[in-house]
């Protein structure tokens, strides 16, 4: 096989997945009187009120996530009280519930004509409202904190179980007391871990169209949709997008610097994790207090939204319509799984040029920057990805209307699945890659010795070598995109609605009851990477 070859497919790769975010940028480029009148009569009217709000979201979230995330991770991992490890594994299970979902729960339990006011009302003979609205910003910060704390727990308790531990019992040996102990050694170290939680958690907050949408909040991403899809106006909704590209940027920029503060902390240390330290034993009822404070995140983010949805469910067991039911979770499990596959094909084609093309020469260049690319998709929202494969489209309709572009990608699977592609792709790669690093080059060096190269190579030595973590990609990517909502509610082919399509029109109707049973089908999907990471930490 020519050498070209597999760079020029990788060219094809990389080209396919940026398409989007460059067809955003590149909008600019048709600035002209129209693009300024537009942009000049948002700044004026929506702009401030999509900024101020994203803004006020982005800051009551990161301040929630680092509370709470922080909070459990240094309760779990610097002391010994009753339950820890049980809540070791618990504090991830808000991983598995869709932002969107808890919303839907709190606001069917907690409003006016709810069954919480409705009781209060009747127990003590009030009338009108006896709780604040909860379809507000300040519900929305709600919402994500306890659906989005895990990020900052998993890389806090990492921090600080490899990092922390250690230095925490070399203080004690010097006669530090407890609380210096943790101030002054412990948190310092988890600060780059935190960070990096947090760019992750407002990543996803900003990327948000479901709470957004259902709560009637004006952020960056509803206003996207509300210019493209009910103002049909894409060079609205284009201008929004770049400005949300760019404020997603900058959190990426912070996420990774942060994550090589990590690295270095960690190689830094040289022997991290190698002397850890028993955790401090919580005596005279702080135990339970710890306990109490590690059980309230859990219940606030998984418990009892999953108890919200499934009282509406069980009232209305008898008059479910199971065959739509099952004609959206086989369109979901369909696309799910069609695209698991291609991302995983997609990651392991990658990873394995990166692996091969090594040095410093152009080719090995060019294939760990193709490599960085897909790596960038996860942090695109996915109202940036519709507008960036839709422009594209009206550009050709407009200079060839008989082109059948629009049809294939607005008709037809293949824009959806391009989408998801763009997406995830980043996800299947991190596991893969994940999973090279604990393959020894030597095992390369013999194979090729012995006469195995090319895709022999692959096949016959990587293959077997790597299969825990591609069956962990597919999973990751099959879960990801049975959660997907903006990308597929605009782009899903007609009569293909999906479990998390289908719970958004049902829960933007307030029809919760029915809304419930899809919501809790993408709940127990969740569960199982969830589970699965839990039991990768335990085994650590």
């Amino acid at each position: 096989m020519p050498r070209w070859l597999p760079l020029s497919l990788l060219g094809l790769m990389a080209a396919l997945l940026t398409l989007p975010v460059l067809a955003v940028a590149l909008s600019w480029l048709q600035f002209g009187p129209e693009s300024a009148q537009v942009l000049g009569e948002m700044v004026r009217t929506v702009l401030p009120g999509y900024a101020s709000t994203s803004l006020v979201l982005c800051l009551a979230v990161a301040l929630g996530v680092t509370v709470v995330g922080l909070t459990s991770a240094c309760l779990v991992t610097l002391f010994d009280f009753p339950g820890r490890r049980v809540m070791e594994w618990a504090l991830l299970l808000p991983l598995a519930m869709p932002a969107y979902v808890v919303a839907y729960a709190y606001t069917d339990f907690l409003q006016f004509s709810g069954p919480f006011q409705g009781w209060v009302r009747g127990m003590f003979g009030l009338q009108g409202r006896v709780f604040p609205e909860v379809r507000n910003t300040a519900g929305a910060a709600w919402v994500f904190t306890f659906s989005l704390y895990p990020y900052v727990y998993l890389l806090a308790r990492t921090a600080l179980g490899e990092r922390a531990s250690h230095l925490m019992e070399a203080a004690r040996l010097l006669g530090a007391p407890l609380r210096r102990r943790v101030a002054e050694v412990a948190l310092p170290l988890a600060r780059p871990a935190v960070a990096a939680g947090v760019a992750l958690a407002l990543m996803e907050t900003l990327a948000d169209f479901g709470v957004a949408s259902y709560f009637g909040i004006q952020t960056f991403t509803a206003g996207i949709y509300k210019a493209w899809l009910a103002m049909d106006n894409r060079l609205a909704a284009a201008q929004l997008a770049t400005v949300l590209l760019v404020l997603v940027a900058l959190l990426l920029k912070l996420e990774q610097g942060a994550q090589r503060r990590m690295r270095f902390a960690t190689t830094r240390n040289g022997h991290a994790g190698s002397a850890e330290a028993n955790p401090v034993r919580l005596v005279d009822g702080w135990g339970q207090v710890a306990l109490l404070l590690c059980v309230l995140p859990i219940a606030f983010g998984f418990v009892l939204p999953v108890g919200f949805m499934l009282r509406p469910l069980l009232d209305g067991w008898a008059d479910l319509n199971w065959a739509p039911f099952a004609g959206w979770a086989l369109n979901s499990l369909w696309l799910a799984g069609m695209s698991a596959v291609l991302a995983t094909v997609l990651a392991l084609l990658l990873a394995f040029a990166v692996r091969v093309n090594t040095g410093r020469g152009w080719a090995a260049r060019f294939t760990r920057g193709v490599a960085q690319l897909a790596s960038l998709g996860y942090a695109v929202p996915g109202a940036v990805i519709v507008v960036g494969l839709l422009l594209p489209v009206g550009w050709l309709q407009a200079v060839a209307p008989e082109t059948s572009v629009g049809y294939w990608i607005t008709a037809t699977a293949l824009g959806i699945v391009w989408a998801y592609m763009v997406r995830f792709v980043a996800v299947a790669l991190q596991s893969v890659q994940s999973g090279y690093a604990r393959v020894p080059a030597s095992l390369d060096e013999s194979a090729r010795m012995l006469g195995t190269t090319g895709l022999g190579l692959a096949w016959r030595v990587h293959a077997p070598l790597l299969r825990r973590s591609t069956a962990a990609a597919a999973l990751l990517v099959f879960v990801d995109v049975m959660k997907e909502l903006p990308a597929t509610l605009v782009l899903r082919p007609f009569n293909s609605d999906t479990l998390a399509v289908m719970a958004y029109q049902l829960a933007r109707d307030e029809r919760l009851g029915e809304a419930a049973l899809p919501a809790l089908a993408l709940v127990l999907v969740g569960l199982v990477p969830v589970i699965m990471l839990s039991r990768t930490l335990r085994s650590r």
